[in-house]
């Protein structure tokens, strides 16, 4: 018979079916890190900028059919759900773009200490976010001012 410690049993006397601990703890108590958040953040744009490269192809289309392909096309650009989905395409390009030219300075072996690497990453963000605000100025509000 094997007499070692009982599962069950094994914290502190106490059936362990009874505590009511949580299945992943980590995800309670683990505080989001810059590094992390941007990361997921870099899976997420390359998903959207997947997803918004098939209005690239639907302009490229457009522009080849003909004008009144490309009148639809611009009508839908031009509506409240053609500039969220554009404007969030700019940001997810540029964030891209920007966190590609972090990723390469780690592969050369530079920014890999703490304060740089949150210097890059706040870089990166409010580099996305000032180039996409100039996006949207300059295809959607330049006309209306």
């Amino acid at each position: 018979m094997w007499r070692g410690i009982d599962p069950i049993m094994a914290f502190n006397g106490v059936p362990m079916k009874s505590q009511q601990r949580p299945l992943s703890p980590h995800l309670q108590i683990y505080k989001p890190q810059m590094t992390s958040v941007l990361s997921i953040g870099g899976r997420i744009m390359g998903a959207g900028l997947f997803v918004g490269s098939f209005m690239l192809v639907w302009w490229i289309a457009a522009l080849a059919i003909g004008p009144h392909a490309y009148e639809i096309f611009m009508t839908f650009i031009h509506s409240w759900m053609g500039i969220i989905l554009c404007t969030g395409w700019a940001f997810a390009f540029y964030y891209y773009v920007a966190n590609g030219i972090r990723h390469l300075f780690w592969d050369l072996g530079y920014g890999y200490d703490l304060k740089t690497v949150y210097k890059t990453g706040w870089t990166v963000v409010i580099f996305s976010l000032i180039a996409t605000a100039a996006t949207f100025y300059h295809f959607f509000l330049k006309d209306l001012l």
